[in-house]
């Protein structure tokens, strides 16, 4: 597991999220502060993250 720090695109606090390393994937997950729902999008390659983005979906 890999622990990633971003900021929300809602409320704009820096939150923390644990990435599975082995999977590069999109899903939703709700922000643990304001919580709206936040599409989020990995990519690793060989355990290295090398992609992530946090979007809001409801734009």
């Amino acid at each position: 597991m890999y622990e990633h720090f971003f900021q929300c695109p809602y409320c704009w606090e820096e939150i923390s999220m644990l990435l599975d390393s082995s999977i590069s994937e999109t899903y939703i997950e709700d922000c643990e502060t304001c919580c709206n729902p936040i599409q989020i999008t990995t990519q690793f390659e060989n355990t290295e993250l090398v992609g992530f983005q946090a979007i809001n979906i409801e734009q």
